[in-house]
């Protein structure tokens, strides 16, 4: 029980690799509170963590919008009383060939994946930083390593990601938070089934074809799981990480090497 007495904010919490991980958090002890764009999916992972015996609270939530940051943090500190780990988990991804990429569409990806992480981070440090400790936890993408042609957007957003965790990391330091930031590679959610149709349409490739040729690279041998990034992200939320801030761990099976 590694997260035993903490308090958990996981964004995007409904399904995929954040509900996985909002669940695993609470395996380990942790309250969670689960901020998610679609009420319905968030109140059924806040029920699961109930299931488990921990307190799980549901929240709509979009974390492009101030004011609902800003109502994010104060239910945490309402049903919580403080906040010891936030993951920013939410985010989206576009395929599009770069030459046809509208402005609203990479503003959009932008606004989601980068900007949001940044002030939901800073919204929560500042709780965090009357305590002097806490965790914050942002997914990148091993697409925030290197460049995909046909994401553009999202791997700027990526990137960004990891720039941002590594200033807030030297930036909180002094105050005993901890930041870093996890890079997946091909998980078995809806966001990779949507890579696949999209990509796949702009190649000329039928549905699936995509997903198994990228899977067929993994030399680990097998596609991904929300629970393999979720065991990362609780491992780095543990007091056994707690000499580690300011990093990007990628978990994708050995399909891209530092």
């Amino acid at each position: 029980m590694r997260l035993t007495g903490k308090s958990a904010i996981v964004t995007g919490a409904g399904r995929g690799i954040g509900k996985a991980t909002a669940l695993q958090f609470a395996r380990e002890g942790a309250d969670v509170l689960v901020p998610d764009l679609d009420l319905a999916t968030s109140e059924q992972t806040a029920g699961e963590i109930q299931a488990l015996g921990r307190k799980g609270v549901p929240l709509r939530m979009d974390v492009t919008r101030m004011a609902d940051i800003q109502r994010m943090v104060k239910t945490a500190i309402r049903e919580f009383g403080k906040i010891d780990i936030l993951v920013n988990n939410a985010g989206i991804t576009l395929v599009r060939d770069m030459m046809k990429l509208t402005e609203a569409e990479w503003d959009r990806t932008m606004s989601i994946n980068a900007k949001a992480v940044f002030f939901c981070l800073q919204a929560v440090a500042r709780e965090m930083i009357k305590r002097q400790s806490g965790v914050i936890l942002n997914a990148s993408s091993i697409s925030g390593r290197a460049g995909k042609p046909m994401l553009v957007d999202y791997c700027a957003s990526k990137f960004a990601v990891v720039g941002i965790t590594q200033s807030a990391a030297l930036a909180l330091a002094r105050h005993g938070i901890r930041v870093n930031a996890v890079a997946p590679g091909i998980v078995d959610t809806e966001m990779w089934e949507q890579i696949d149709r999209e990509w796949g349409a702009l190649e000329g490739k039928p549905p699936g074809e995509m997903k198994r040729t990228r899977v067929a690279a993994v030399p680990l041998g097998r596609i991904e799981t929300p629970e393999d990034v979720a065991s990362l992200y609780t491992f780095l939320a543990s007091d056994e990480a707690g000499y580690i801030t300011g990093q990007t761990y990628n978990v994708c099976g050995g399909l891209q090497l530092n």
